[in-house]
């Protein structure tokens, strides 16, 4: 057992901060991966075409990516010094919550209007993460961290397939909801997630207590303090050459999963294969990966989370390769499944792992910088497919390029040494 019968206070806190992961996965299921790109192409911006939509739906992700890279360290620092990181956290929260609810409202045809609530909702999101990836300090203890982070990751993805799911037959038999047609299921189910959120992040703000609560500083005061605390962090970086080690692998092989993630729908459809069936293999992954990440967080626990991770990624790679001669649609269902066996632990031992590395009284900054390289990655990975097929002509070749990025992050990876960290 991770939590002994003797301390039930720290059981319900590890509960409660890990039922977040199920709240908020609910919206990058439903909403970013999910309904929001096709709707805005076929509801908010019937007007424009392909190529505008794409344009403009492509500025928001990227824009509120940009955004929140650049202010995570910057939110983290300010957190630590203050000890404000679950009361931003959940201010966040809040935000994307209403942003999420707020895209019911948006009508046919305000395309622009879809596009600036969806924008700011991903930004809140992101930032939320930002505070709830640092609390793991505050809720588990060092040894614990691998088991701790997995379950987080694995309750993401069964609470998040499970909603999708719902919204997916909402879409297919809206009559079965009373609902009139798939659009006002799709609005229905915007409306869906926000309640989800809104619900299960509750425990998290009722029984999750940082450990400095009772320093508490003024926001100004905690802007003033962190502002400075990052420049000294700066001038440190010599100091933490394992550490940036660390998040330099990470840059490189995160940038290959998300990679994946972002680009194996639009492969498949290249492939000539039925947008039915990316769908079902889409929720596949996600359960296939709620077993996955608790039996990969144990053995990480067990054995070494480097270790794990370095399986994961050459997991990755024989995917690429793999996926590059696939022919048929069951190759691609035992892909999927390859992924979701692998996909939850890379992230979750990846936060577990960097947690043991830093210092605790500045985790939340040090996890901005983690969120920040998060938020950077899948940039390397679709630039170099699309080189690779522009030069080859081959949409098969383009998906080995994403090898390079596993075999560099796995070599500075199996560098880093994993206890070097501050107790």
């Amino acid at each position: 057992m991770i939590w002994s019968r003797q301390y039930p206070s720290r059981r319900r806190r590890v509960w409660s901060w890990a039922l977040y992961d199920w709240a908020n996965s609910a919206y990058t299921t439903t909403v970013m991966a999910g309904f929001f790109p096709v709707f805005f192409k076929q509801f908010w911006g019937a007007e424009l075409s392909a190529n505008e939509s794409t344009f403009w739906l492509g500025l928001a992700n990227a824009g509120s990516g940009l955004v929140i890279a650049l202010l995570a360290p910057v939110l983290g620092a300010m957190a630590d010094q203050g000890g404000l990181k679950k009361r931003m956290m959940l201010s966040f929260t809040t935000l994307a919550v209403l942003m999420t609810a707020a895209l019911f409202l948006v009508g046919q045809g305000a395309w622009m209007m879809a596009i600036a609530v969806y924008t700011l909702g991903a930004i809140a999101f992101s930032g939320a993460n930002v505070f709830y990836d640092s609390l793991i300090v505050d809720v588990a203890g060092r040894h614990t961290y691998d088991r701790v982070s997995a379950l987080g990751y694995a309750l993401g993805y069964i609470g998040g397939g499970l909603l999708f799911a719902a919204n997916v037959l909402m879409t297919m038999h809206p009559d079965w909801f009373g609902l009139a047609d798939k659009a006002e299921a799709v609005r229905w189910s915007f409306l869906s997630v926000a309640v989800w959120w809104a619900v299960f992040s509750l425990p998290l703000g009722l029984f999750v207590h940082e450990r400095r609560e009772a320093e508490t500083a003024h926001w100004l005061t905690a802007a003033r303090n962190g502002f400075a605390q990052l420049g000294d962090t700066f001038r440190h970086v010599r100091g933490l050459k394992q550490i940036w080690l660390f998040l330099l692998a990470y840059f490189l092989y995160i940038d290959g999963v998300n990679t994946v993630a972002r680009m194996a729908v639009d492969y498949g459809l290249s492939l000539g294969f039925d947008s039915g069936i990316l769908i079902k293999a889409l929720l596949m992954t996600q359960f296939v990966a709620f077993p996955a990440a608790l039996a990969l967080g144990w053995l990480g626990e067990r054995w070494s989370a480097k270790g794990v991770i370095l399986v994961c990624i050459g997991v990755y790679a024989l995917v690429c390769v793999w996926s590059s001669t696939m022919q048929h649609a069951s190759d691609f269902y035992v892909l999927a499944a390859a992924i979701g066996l692998v996909m939850g632990a890379i992230q979750a031992l990846s936060r577990s792992m960097y947690a043991r590395m830093i210092p605790y009284d500045q985790a939340a900054e040090y996890f901005g910088f983690f969120n920040m390289l998060g938020k950077f990655a899948a940039v390397l990975g679709p630039v170099l497919m699309g080189v690779v097929s522009a030069v080859s002509g081959s949409t098969r070749a383009s998906i080995l390029a994403i090898v390079v990025l596993f075999a560099a992050g796995a070599f500075l990876l199996y560098r880093v040494q994993e206890e070097s960290g501050p107790a």
